[in-house]
């Protein structure tokens, strides 16, 4: 079983920056393709940010490209999404999630989210 608990989420305002964390219990992280997603109030989970298990194939979805950055420390079965310039429309609950097929499309393990909220 894997266990997904992420940190660093917080208060900021607009233009700012905020780094979420993600740490992963199940030794087999390094194999799985990890990635963040986020639920606005009213509004259903959207796909943030996905990585491979070897880092080298990242995805991002338009709405974040050349502002956040996904990266892992397989040592340390982490997972992190650096979030810079930062909107109040980025205001959501951010999920880490673990897909142990590899494929990008199933993820079986969610974390409990933290809280991002964006002022104007």
């Amino acid at each position: 079983q894997v266990q997904l608990v992420e940190s660093g989420g917080g208060l900021v305002q607009a233009g700012g920056s905020l780094r979420l964390s993600c740490a992963a219990s199940e030794r087999t992280f390094n194999s799985n393709v990890m990635g963040w997603f986020r639920q606005a109030p009213g509004k259903e989970r959207e796909f943030v940010a996905r990585i491979s298990w070897t880092g080298w194939t990242i995805y991002y979805a338009d709405s974040v490209k050349g502002r956040f950055t996904i990266s892992r420390d397989n040592a340390k079965k982490t997972v992190y999404l650096q979030m810079n310039s930062l909107k109040p429309e980025d205001t959501a609950i951010y999920f880490c999630a673990a897909d142990p097929s590899g494929t990008g499309s199933t993820w079986s393990y969610w974390g409990q989210g933290t809280q991002v909220t964006v002022s104007s």
